[in-house]
């Protein structure tokens, strides 16, 4: 994990229970102190000071509300049947849970398997309900089964409600070139690129052979507010597959996506027409040449 800022050290050691401690000792032995002395002008300076400790004392808890999250801690180990055996699984709990939170606290969440479509999903939604500036999204997809985002029919009407709502997608498809001469490949990616395209969604595609490997990736960028990079892909059923969240840094990513997408006549959508133009009659006649594709693809 990456250092801790100076600001977010200053802010952790304000928040530290011993502090706080400190603070409400001191708020104890000053008023008896006060009480204790004879000498007027010190027993007001102490009472001064105490009512100064109990503004602090309220403002730190009212602060601390709303910086930390205050959860329960179930203590009755009489009411286990083991309680050593159910104190050692609570203690491992509670580790991975805060490791969670001070993650998301830094900006950054690690997902696995079947947690990342349904995260894909809620980052949409919250895209759609915060009406975050712009209302885009950016994906960039290793595209190397294409009937996987077929089946993942949550997602796709996540894509389009976000569309509907006003907003855009632009969603690249990054394929090997092989793949792209294989017919089989071919007919499942037109018939992906054909669905996102009826909910809405601006297709490009660039052939992952002539891209450098940083740009070779898979995330979805939403709008200037989060980016979703998939670490480790998913398969059909999402039992494997590991993904990070990050809210910081978002520009080069956006970055990125726009250099790989391109402009002009070498713009990801224009591609995507030329090789439409050259794959669809084949497939629809029954004339499919794996070498015709890969002369066209490489003299693009």
């Amino acid at each position: 994990m990456a250092s801790q800022r100076p600001a977010s050290r200053t802010l952790d050691a304000l928040a530290s229970p011993g502090l706080a401690n400190l603070i409400g000792l001191v708020g104890i032995i000053t008023p008896v102190v006060a009480w204790a002395t004879k000498a007027p002008d010190l027993k007001n300076v102490l009472l001064a000071a105490e009512t100064g400790i109990v503004v602090v004392l309220v403002g730190s808890h009212i602060w601390l509300r709303k910086r930390f999250i205050t959860l329960r801690r179930a203590h009755n180990l009489k009411a286990m049947d083991d309680a050593a055996f159910y104190e050692s699984v609570r203690e491992q709990v509670e580790r991975d849970l805060v490791q969670d939170y001070e993650e998301i606290a830094n900006g950054h969440l690690r997902v696995y398997a079947s947690d990342v479509p349904r995260l894909s999903v809620m980052l949409v939604r919250t895209l759609i309900n915060t009406q975050a500036q712009p209302q885009r999204i950016l994906a960039a997809d290793l595209t190397t089964d294409p009937s996987l985002l077929t089946r993942r029919r949550e997602y796709l009407a996540a894509n389009r409600q976000m569309i509907d709502s006003g907003g855009q997608i632009n969603r690249l498809f990054i394929v090997r070139r092989d793949d792209l001469a294989r017919e089989d490949y071919a007919r499942d990616l037109l018939t992906l690129i054909n669905q996102h395209r009826q909910i809405g969604v601006t297709a490009g595609l660039a052939v992952r052979d002539r891209l450098r490997p940083e740009e070779a990736v898979d995330y979805i960028v939403f709008a200037g507010a989060a980016v979703l990079v998939e670490e480790e892909q998913g398969d059909s059923d999402y039992n494997h597959g590991r993904s990070s969240v990050h809210f910081q840094g978002i520009d080069r990513w956006t970055e990125r996506f726009d250099n790989v997408w391109g402009t002009g006549a070498h713009a990801a959508p224009v591609t995507l027409q030329a090789y439409e133009a050259l794959a669809r009659p084949m497939l629809d006649g029954g004339t499919w040449d794996s070498d015709r594709v890969r002369q066209a693809l490489d003299a693009a």
